[in-house]
């Protein structure tokens, strides 16, 4: 079985697009794809600003986003309690597959429903799509004991696919960090399975506004103002670590 080795730079989003730094043609049986680098940590947080003199609730405080100036402000009464450049959705279309999806920030009234430290993202189809199209593979959904050209079988166990080869029962765990390609193909992981878990693409913290949006963090800081993300709202390390602190579930987030 022929595969190929596609070393891939992530640039996070909760909306993360991969691009393509080398390829090369591998003769193994096991395609190896990175996703993000297990063994390089976030850089630490900064010290979190000083907040605002009074305890914030839902009833005094709102959130307002413009998509077309790329900002962020907390509002209280007619008080501008912090301004903050984010990055949001750049409006484009992909179509691979057979599927298209539209990428944009959500317009409208919001609430922030949860808040959550060290989020894991579970990346939607579509991330898959990307990686298939820049990498010019074929997109299959990994259904129970999917066979390969060769006769092995990708399956899953205690929630990670491995590979179990023919004539043989031994389970080969592949590596989480690293995308599923055999065949010419990318293989989309099941929504359980660890293989579809990408830890430090949103930050810090992730401030959950519903239906998979976020206000959440990036690890490309140099990206923050810019309309690249899939509709997520992206903000630098010490905007978010502020809003985390300070600003409670319940409040509502005005996006227009």
């Amino acid at each position: 079985m022929i595969c190929f080795l596609l070393l891939l730079a992530v640039a996070t989003n909760g909306c993360a697009t991969a691009s393509v730094a080398q390829v090369r043609p591998e003769t193994t049986s096991v395609a190896s794809v990175p996703i993000v680098d297990a063994a390089k940590p976030l850089p630490p947080m900064p010290p979190i600003d000083e907040g605002p003199r009074f305890v914030l609730t839902p009833r005094n405080v709102r959130l307002i986003v413009s998509v077309k100036d790329r900002r962020l402000w907390v509002v209280a009464g007619a008080d501008t309690l912090r301004s903050a450049p984010v990055s949001v959705a750049s409006g484009s279309d992909l179509t691979y597959g057979g599927r298209r999806w539209r990428f944009a920030t959500p317009r409208g009234r919001l609430i922030i429903r949860g808040k959550r430290t060290d989020p894991v993202w579970l990346p939607p189809d579509w991330h898959y799509a990307e990686v298939a199209q820049r990498n010019t593979l074929k997109l299959a959904r990994l259904l129970p004991a999917t066979r390969l050209r060769d006769g092995s079988r990708l399956v899953v166990r205690d929630s990670v696919v491995g590979l179990v080869r023919p004539g043989d029962t031994t389970f080969l765990a592949l590596p989480t960090t690293e995308h599923i390609v055999f065949d010419a193909t990318l293989f989309i992981p099941p929504i359980a399975s660890l293989n579809r878990r990408l830890h430090g693409e949103l930050g810090e913290y992730a401030l959950d506004l519903g239906d998979g949006y976020m206000l959440h963090g990036t690890n490309d800081q140099r990206a923050i103002g810019s309309n690249t993300t899939h509709g997520c709202i992206r903000l630098a390390d010490r905007d978010l670590a502020w809003l985390y602190a300070y600003v409670p579930v319940g409040v509502t987030v005005v996006v227009k």
